[in-house]
């Protein structure tokens, strides 16, 4: 059983390997609105790129700090965002993002006692996928020069896997449920079949 796999066996969603492949969005939903989402962002065959458990704890490489840094940075790209809990992983990135609702797009000017906005409009609308994509794009073309410059592993193709999981939150008790999670998910590393000592092929890297 995946990491993927225990967290939604704990929280009542099945997923199964075959529909990581597929689309895993809900038909119909509305990924601009406001709310919390927990995401995973996984890279392309599973590749070991970003440092090493050690002691139960995440030690970032220079690649890892260069990506956990990129997404410390999305809320200066999306103003209406908001990052909770998030930890990276050899090979993927967990986090919860939060919409925090839509800015509007314009200055006051003031009329004598009152103030009006003028240009008022509501900004672009920016969904999960928008997000997560400027991320990948992003961090792609930074590890791409860290290759260059500094000689990091390269990755075949591309860097992170096309799809990505995401689960909307629902309530409080579901949003401390995924802290925790996220928090411990070092610990779990030994057990999760995307560690590289359960696949063939150990890969990873050290700079």
């Amino acid at each position: 059983m995946t990491e993927f796999q225990s967290f939604n066996n704990a929280n009542g969603i099945a997923m199964d390997s075959k529909q990581r492949r597929k689309s895993i969005r809900l038909p119909g939903y509305d990924y601009s609105a406001a709310g919390a989402y927990f995401v995973s962002i996984c890279t392309k065959d599973r590749l070991c790129l970003f440092g090493n458990i050690i002691n139960n704890e995440m030690v970032l490489n220079d690649p890892g700090r260069t990506i956990i840094a990129a997404w410390k940075e999305l809320p200066q790209r999306f103003p209406n965002i908001k990052l909770t809990e998030y930890v990276i992983m050899p090979n993927h990135i967990h986090g919860i993002i939060a919409i925090v609702g839509v800015p509007l797009v314009g200055t006051r000017k003031a009329f004598g006692n009152s103030q009006k906005r003028a240009d008022t409009r509501p900004a672009p609308t920016t969904g999960l996928g928008d997000i997560v994509g400027a991320f990948k794009s992003i961090t792609t073309n930074k590890y791409i020069r860290g290759v260059k410059q500094h000689s990091w592993t390269p990755f075949p193709g591309k860097l992170w896997q096309h799809n990505y999981y995401e689960h909307v939150v629902r309530n409080e008790k579901e949003l401390t449920r995924i802290q925790e999670y996220i928090r411990n998910n070092p610990a779990l590393w030994n057990t999760d079949k995307d560690n590289p000592t359960h696949m063939k092929g150990n890969t990873g890297q050290d700079k």
